[in-house]
């Protein structure tokens, strides 16, 4: 699962900043983009008001849920209807409220790996259907399709090894997008499945993710590829080091602080 020098420096010339776009964006550095559409909105759910930010987007085709230390933000199509919006809402009531209650707690929700449980991807939703499927296991849309196998053991494997096949090289992308920004040239991307690290860095050059990020939304995923990509100039947490993180993401003490809120499962 490594790439060689020579490797990743042909990615950082093949691969363009539009290649892997982070959700949301149009293109060049995610990290900075805001939303001034951004819409403040409550809603009733199990008897409970819950506010949350609307955010509207012609790219998008689906409806997405993200719940962080912010609250719930909802993406989705700009023309989607409301009626479309409230049966979303009403069908992860209990899982809105859940995670809402995970955060004020901090206290983590088992995973379950049974049909009709949510997956989190990319700082959204999936929903896991698990049946008489053809293939072991594909994303359709907004739903993660494995096949019953007869127990969630199987499903459970399966979930995991697909999260490790998608988060490699949408790491290696986003390394080759940040490397020469930061003027650096990374021996190898690989993945960790460390409990108490997001990241790692090595004098030889060695960097390591870890393959939780892929739960998470993309703009934090790129801060933590910066971060151990600054390590190459500056192997320590010096004011210089924070410079050059900095160089390529300006906000990085607010997503610092919105990463360590979410902390490893």
């Amino acid at each position: 699962m490594r790439s060689s020098i020579s490797n990743v420096k042909r990615k950082l010339k093949t691969v363009p900043p539009s290649a892997v776009p982070a959700r949301g964006t149009s293109g060049g550095s995610p990290l900075l983009r805001n939303d001034p559409s951004a819409e403040q909105r409550a809603v009733l759910l199990e008897g409970r008001h819950i506010t949350y930010t609307l955010k509207r987007s012609s790219k998008r085709r689906s409806i997405g849920l993200r719940i962080d230390d912010k609250g719930l933000t909802v993406s989705m199509p700009l023309r989607a209807p409301e009626g479309w919006l409230n049966e979303v809402l009403q069908g992860r009531a209990s899982w809105v409220i859940e995670k809402l209650d995970g955060w004020q707690t901090r206290a983590p929700v088992a995973q379950s790996w049974t049909d009709g449980e949510i997956i989190p991807y990319l700082g959204e939703i999936l929903t896991l259907r698990v049946g008489a499927f053809a293939k072991p296991l594909q994303q359709v849309g907004d739903e993660l399709q494995v096949r019953d196998e007869g127990s969630e053991m199987h499903v459970e494997r399966r979930v995991l090894a697909w999260y490790r096949k998608v988060a490699l090289p949408l790491f290696v992308a986003r390394a080759a997008f940040y490397a020469p920004l930061l003027d650096v040239s990374p021996a190898s991307v690989s993945l960790t499945t460390a409990k108490t690290r997001w990241g790692s860095c090595t004098s030889r050059g060695t960097v390591r993710l870890n393959v939780q990020l892929i739960k998470l939304p993309q703009y934090l995923i790129d801060y933590v590829v910066v971060h151990e990509l600054a390590h190459l100039r500056e192997m320590n947490h010096s004011a210089a080091f924070w410079r050059v993180v900095a160089s390529a993401c300006p906000d990085y003490a607010k997503l610092r602080s919105e990463l360590k809120a979410v902390g490893l499962r």
